[in-house]
């Protein structure tokens, strides 16, 4: 399964301690050089820099080349990349959790998940404890609707 990740599902996987989660879901990620950059970048928290400074050898990072698309052009550097670099591998899955990203994924028939899907696939293989989980994001800066909180682990507990 080919899979390409953008920052934020990395950064906030990174911040609630289930980074490699996505190695034991996935296999291999590919990355464009913006995630990394921005995953590397000072405004970073500190522990994603650290852990982005260590990357681990089943993320592979893959340079882009700029594209003049007017829908791409108003998405962050690493959102464009990443669906410029999964239409490039034709990727199984793009992860992104931005709406507006998401939206210019599917546009181009891009199978498209974010963090919660992540989450919820983990806990499905008993990989991960959402709750738990959950809870640690809560203490991040990771902006969802309680509406969305409560879906997710409503499919949750329908999942068990």
């Amino acid at each position: 399964m080919t899979v390409v990740a953008d920052t934020s599902t990395l950064c906030y996987l990174v911040l609630i301690c289930c980074p490699e989660l996505l190695r034991q879901l996935y296999g291999q990620i590919h990355v464009p050089t913006a995630v990394r950059a921005e995953l590397l970048h000072t405004g970073s928290p500190t522990p994603v820099r650290d852990w982005a400074a260590h990357w681990p050898s089943w993320i592979q990072v893959h340079p882009v080349a700029p594209s003049d698309d007017a829908a791409l052009a108003r998405l962050h550097a690493g959102e464009r990349e990443a669906i410029l670099l999964a239409t490039t591998l034709r990727a199984d899955v793009v992860l992104l959790d931005e709406r507006a990203a998401r939206v210019v994924a599917q546009q181009r028939n891009l199978c498209v998940a974010g963090l919660f899907g992540v989450l919820l696939e983990g806990s499905r293989r008993g990989l991960v404890d959402l709750p738990a989980a959950i809870d640690r994001l809560r203490q991040t800066t990771f902006r969802a609707s309680p509406q969305l909180l409560r879906e997710v682990l409503r499919r949750h507990a329908e999942g068990k």
